[in-house]
């Protein structure tokens, strides 16, 4: 069994505002409790926990100046304190293994929100019904959604997102049972190689230019930052003018993730066993900035591997630290002594490398060897959507 997303687009209506009204409930709660625990710290210097902070909140909805509490579902509600726990867990995580010397990111403990940061709740069993097509109950009301696809397995709980642009999204987590791969296998592998004036540089000649969206949109969205700029702070007009602003990111990104979706599925379609070498994402986000974001290489690699796990492909990453690119493909002789502007080189042997290309040789001639000797690493990635 295996859970999956579905995710939906509520049409737009005057109906959603009951949706917003409750979302901003739900941050009020949560800012509530943050203070809660905040303060409860500050006297005895610990946790207040999941189950007392649980029922501490069923206690103050009985209070009348939190009366109003009661018009969000108790599961919704229940959720939110989930949310939190999870939150200072992670949190405890982290320090704990900075203590024992592990190197790992540093996690920030929960904090307040502002309402318009503060995105969706979740619902369980009660709050919802679904009646079927494109027809939902919440809180009492019937709405509508855009159903792109029909929805598989059971429901087990429904998640109301609020997006940047104003629109509502409805997700549906399922309960599906795996399904049988039947795929017939090509019998083709190949290594590539990540670049930055190309995407990807395969070690057969397959090469694959990335679209960029973003660098398409700039004057687009200079345009709409300009018109941003000009507004009143805290004006209904600036309202409507970054929620143009957040539409217009929103097309770049879907526009991203759609090339991404079908370039996995055109190369687990076309490969049995892909190799790719494993990517500092932090260090090339500090030098390249805007252009990296823009290609989008961890996303990509996350759906790649959800789309292999689909397929029944197999998508394996060689060492970090392996010198693909200084490593020369035909004698084996490391030239420590490239740097990033040298996109073309000569060995000692004679041979003229092209720098990508011959990184993705050794990544692939790497990666055949590497698995066969179980020291490939998969990049964990997250649940399947």
């Amino acid at each position: 069994m295996a859970r999956r997303a579905f995710v939906f687009q509520l049409y737009q209506s005057k109906r959603l505002r009951h949706l917003h009204a409750k979302i901003d409930l739900a941050a009020e709660i949560h800012n509530h409790l943050i203070a809660v625990q905040k303060r409860y710290y500050r006297r005895f210097h610990g946790y207040i926990g999941y189950y007392r902070l649980k029922r501490h909140l069923t206690r103050l909805k009985q209070w009348r100046r939190f009366a109003h509490w009661k018009q969000l579902d108790a599961q919704a509600m229940q959720h939110i304190v989930w949310r939190i726990d999870q939150g200072y867990q992670r949190f405890f995580a982290s320090v704990k293994e900075r203590k024992t010397g592990k190197p790992t990111s540093k996690v920030r403990p929960p904090t307040f929100r502002k309402r318009v940061q503060y995105h969706s709740i979740t619902l369980a069993q009660t709050g919802w019904r679904y009646e079927g097509t494109n027809c939902l109950w919440l809180f009492g009301r019937l709405y509508r959604f855009h159903h792109s696809r029909a929805i598989q397995g059971t429901i087990k709980t429904l998640t109301i997102k609020r997006l940047p642009t104003g629109r509502m999204e409805v997700i549906f987590s399922c309960l599906c049972e795996d399904q049988a791969i039947v795929r017939v296998k090509t019998g083709q592998t190949a290594g590539f190689d990540f670049g930055l004036t190309q995407f990807l540089t395969g070690h057969n000649g397959h090469d694959i230019q990335a679209p960029q969206p973003l660098k398409q949109s700039l004057r687009a969205l200079r345009k709409a930052n300009r018109a941003l700029a000009r507004t009143q702070p805290g004006s209904h007009h600036r309202r409507q003018v970054r929620q143009r602003l957040a539409q217009a990111h929103a097309h770049i990104a879907h526009q991203r993730q759609d090339w991404h979706w079908k370039l996995a599925h055109d190369l687990c379609a076309t490969y049995d066993t892909i190799y790719l070498e494993d990517l500092e994402l932090r260090g090339m986000a500090a030098m390249w900035g805007r252009k990296a974001a823009d290609l989008g290489f961890g996303r990509f690699v996350e759906i790649l591997h959800q789309v292999a796990e689909r397929h029944g492909s197999h998508v394996h990453h060689i060492d970090r630290f392996f010198p693909s690119t200084k490593l020369c493909h035909v004698c084996g002789n490391l030239n420590a002594f490239i740097t990033l502007r040298d996109r073309i080189w000569t060995c000692a042997c004679g041979t003229v490398h092209q720098r990508d290309r011959n990184a993705a040789r050794n990544i692939y001639r790497e990666g055949a060897s590497s698995c066969f000797q179980g020291r490939c690493k998969p990049t964990p990635v997250a649940a399947t959507a």
